[in-house]
């Protein structure tokens, strides 16, 4: 199955193995390039949709009409039409501009917000931000596959979930990690310079890269362009693009 929608930074892997195709708001740590962009006039405000279920139709091209549920996480403040949707059954974060997108029919935002869940362990969870992990994934054929990542941070709203991403797939997902570390299939890897490459170095300085345009290479030596939506606070060479 293909996934239509801008990816929230890393390619999409489900706890199955499989992979979704779509446009990312992709992980990367580069220079942002010396662009001006004029920005658009705001039309007036909306109803803040940010915490609410919603459904909508999907078509795009000659492909046919699908239909997709979910929950927006956030509103993105440099490009206030731009939403991070959690889709169900699906692990990736996607942005989606819901009000813009020609692709986008019917949508339906539901009235009542998503309840906040408590978290079961603070301490753990300020513990694991910002750490390298391993993360143990069972395949449909019962082995287990390991994947080597970090936790960049709490989800908004699905208080209980948070966000990673991987060394292997550079996209944003969301996983509920404080279960997983308890069941055994997450390990908090020790500090080391080798498992903490986006640290900031003694004496460095990283300037904001939030709502520029930057400029980065993809595995296979194509270079794509995209804005920076966000700034990892504990790695500020880690960035969120949209393009």
């Amino acid at each position: 199955m293909k996934t239509p929608f801008g990816k929230a930074a890393t390619g999409q892997r489900s706890r199955t193995g499989s992979r979704l195709a779509s446009v990312p708001v992709t992980m990367m740590k580069k220079k942002a390039a010396h662009k001006k962009h004029r920005s658009r006039p705001l039309s007036r405000p909306r109803r803040n949709i940010v915490g609410c279920r919603i459904r909508h139709g999907w078509k795009d091209g000659d492909e046919p009409l699908t239909q997709w549920k979910g929950t927006v996480l956030d509103q993105v403040p440099v490009n206030p039409s731009l939403y991070l949707i959690k889709y169900d059954g699906f692990d990736c974060v996607y942005g989606l501009e819901l009000h813009r997108d020609e692709r986008v029919s019917s949508l339906e935002v539901f009235p009542n917000r998503v309840a906040s869940s408590r978290i079961s362990d603070t301490h753990l969870t300020e513990i694991m931000i910002g750490k390298a992990v391993e993360h143990i994934f069972e395949t449909e054929e019962g082995s287990k596959n390991e994947w080597r990542g970090m936790v960049l941070a709490q989800a908004p709203v699905m208080k209980t979930w948070f966000y990673i991403t991987y060394e292997k797939d550079p996209v944003l997902y969301m996983y509920q990690l404080l279960d997983d570390y308890k069941d055994g299939d997450l390990r908090i890897l020790p500090d080391s310079s080798d498992s903490s490459p986006a640290e900031r170095e003694p004496g460095e300085v990283i300037d904001s890269l939030v709502g520029k345009q930057v400029e980065y290479a993809k595995d296979d030596g194509s270079k794509r362009t995209g804005m920076v939506i966000h700034q990892v606070p504990s790695h500020q060479r880690m960035v969120y693009l949209y393009n």
